[in-house]
């Protein structure tokens, strides 16, 4: 719960656009999950990208609304480095998620979350929640709630344009 408060707190203290990565930004949390296809995956996969954890439940209404933009994001910016990926606020039955990545089209990674990704994050009771990590690993933002387009383009954009 401590560590959960700690992110909390850096998080909302560094704003995510103006910063380099080397501004003393803490480092995200390691994690290790599996995919659909039981495949493993681990943060380390994706350095060199602008990483968009979407903590997400099937039940959750929210959740299913930022979807169709979360789709057209990664389609409009797979190329320039954009990572999003969807993880499981647990529970969740994996034909539920295979049901709703086929209902939306999901074009994006979908990791099934644990209880202890949850809490390294600070993810509350609030879904979604995306958690912002720039290239070099570094966390820059925390969106509680729906993206909206405008959060986008101010917190992720200019990670996408810095190629440091």
């Amino acid at each position: 719960m401590i560590q959960a408060i700690v992110l909390a707190l850096l998080l909302t203290s560094h704003p995510a656009a103006n910063q380099k990565p080397d501004a003393g930004l803490p480092t995200a949390p390691a994690f290790t999950l599996k995919d659909t296809r039981g495949v493993a995956r681990s943060l380390a996969h994706f350095k060199g990208k602008v990483v968009m954890l979407n903590f997400w439940a099937t039940w959750c209404v929210p959740c299913q609304a930022e979807m169709p933009d979360l789709v057209k994001w990664q389609k409009e910016n797979r190329a320039r480095g954009l990572e999003i990926i969807g993880v499981t606020f647990p529970p969740e039955s994996r034909s539920k998620v295979l049901r709703m990545m086929k209902r939306f089209k999901l074009n994006y990674r979908v990791l099934f979350g644990t209880a202890s990704m949850t809490e390294a994050y600070g993810v509350g009771e609030v879904l979604p929640t995306t958690i912002i990590i720039d290239r070099t690993g570094k966390l820059r933002g925390r969106i509680l709630g729906i993206v909206t387009p405008e959060e986008f383009k101010e917190t992720v954009e200019p990670l996408l344009n810095d190629l440091h």
